[in-house]
């Protein structure tokens, strides 16, 4: 790891949460970069698992906390979208049959193993190889657990990512929303859409859930979803005001005032996510291909010149 890792105070340990009876929120704070959410839901014959995380030691903390709950095998991993915070782990879950989006596995596939080394502290990744869903599907599919229902419903537009994924239990109103909810950080779409996320916002309120599980951040409900259309309404009236000023995404966001949105974490994200939507406001597709190196330079830049906070 990094010098600077090791300046922070400690983190709190993972945590398992029973949202429902045998279903189960794997929460790991704080939920910055790279320290990502999981679960998994029990059954007599099997475990099914939504997502693993980014370094070979937190995935195989996580696996061990779901055998301290269950001899049952894990026959099922379904992956939320491609990023490896969610994926780098998928090797440790074989023989596990892993579902996901199609554009899931062709992201993961294109991309491989990511470290990005220079633009995190970085962390002891571990041994990590490439593991891509077995199994696709293009809008949803249903996934059982014993007599349980899962459904996986992909979000229909570029968001998060091209390939953001939910998982609905209906008979249990849990819905587990990967990446397209941060609860407490700072969104990031800068590989997705800024209109896309709030098209996003709007089918999530139409899931009659009592309890999320979000990608990063403390389990919730659906009232976190205010916030987040704000602050990409925010980010959507920022792009048109920087560009017709004239001024960098970098000049922007360093004048902006982020008023309520100054208490989320990892504040840096708005350039990044500055970029997106001027990249639209210019014409660009939701989720199209876009340069990616001038936003996450300008995201270095906004945090001092230093490598951006990461304890995974």
């Amino acid at each position: 790891m990094s010098g600077h890792v090791h300046d922070h105070d400690p983190l709190d340990p993972p945590r398992l949460e029973e949202v429902s009876d045998g279903v189960f929120a794997y929460i790991q704070p704080d939920g910055t970069w790279w320290i990502n959410n999981c679960g998994f839901v029990t059954a007599a014959d099997g475990v099914v698992a939504i997502d693993t995380c980014a370094t070979e030691k937190r995935t195989k903390t996580f696996l061990s906390n779901m055998k301290g709950v269950t001899d049952a095998p894990l026959r099922t991993l379904i992956n939320t979208h491609h990023h490896g915070d969610h994926t780098h782990g998928n090797y440790l879950t074989h023989p596990a049959t892993i579902v996901g989006h199609e554009n899931t596995r062709a992201a993961l596939l294109e991309t491989g193993i990511q470290h990005y080394d220079g633009v995190w502290e970085t962390p002891d990744w571990g041994d990590l190889k490439l593991a891509a869903p077995m199994i696709t599907f293009s809008d949803h599919v249903n996934v059982w657990a014993g007599d349980l229902k899962l459904e996986l419903h992909y979000i229909g537009t570029s968001a998060h990512t091209t390939n953001d994924v939910v998982i609905w239990i209906p008979e249990r109103k849990v819905l587990y929303t990967g990446d397209l909810i941060f609860n407490g950080g700072t969104p990031f779409v800068v590989m997705g859409s800024v209109s896309g996320a709030r098209i996003a916002v709007q089918r999530l309120r139409q899931f009659d859930a009592d309890i999320v599980v979000p990608g990063h951040g403390p389990v919730c409900d659906l009232t976190v979803l205010e916030t987040l259309d704000r602050y990409y309404a925010y980010i959507q009236n920022l792009a048109v005001e920087t560009d017709r000023a004239g001024v960098s995404a970098l000049e922007a966001a360093k004048s902006a005032d982020l008023g309520e949105f100054a208490e989320l974490g990892d504040s840096e994200r708005i350039v990044g996510n500055l970029h997106r939507a001027l990249f639209e406001l210019r014409g660009g597709a939701p989720g199209a291909p876009m340069d990616l190196a001038p936003a996450i330079g300008d995201m270095i830049a906004y945090n001092g010149g230093k490598p951006l906070r990461c304890r995974a």
